[in-house]
């Protein structure tokens, strides 16, 4: 018998490769990185950083609560941004969705993402 449990929804963007939209190991839930994609039409959010921020942070609240969770249950943040010039817009956005104590991030600039994202973001959980 398998230990890991696929976390799947429909109020995120289903995968789009050979991932699942997350895994949970006991009490610990890994989240795929998230671009801002719309669930309903897997297009992406228009706009800028802000909201392909919020679109991100939207979506891995729906993978979180389909695994029993929140973001605030969040222990790790991975965020790759294609500029990181725009981190402090980022940071904000961030703040929307997490409370103290916030979770350990990192935050690199990578050269692309899918679909020609400003933003990927996964996350670790503890439950």
């Amino acid at each position: 018998m398998s230990k890991k449990e696929i976390i799947s929804t429909a109020n995120a963007p289903q995968a789009i490769g050979t991932y699942s939209q997350a895994v949970k190991v006991g009490d610990t839930v890994y989240l795929s990185g998230q671009i801002p994609l719309i669930p309903e039409t897997m297009e992406m959010i228009e706009g800028g950083i802000k909201e392909q921020a919020i679109q991100v942070f939207k979506n891995l609240s729906a993978v979180a609560e389909a695994a029993g969770g929140a973001l605030n249950d969040a222990a790790k943040v991975n965020i790759s941004l294609t500029d990181l010039s725009v981190f402090a817009q980022v940071n904000e956005v961030m703040a929307q969705f997490f409370a103290q104590p916030y979770p350990a991030r990192a935050c690199v600039q990578v050269a692309a993402l899918p679909r020609g994202a400003m933003i990927e973001v996964e996350v670790i959980l503890a439950l």
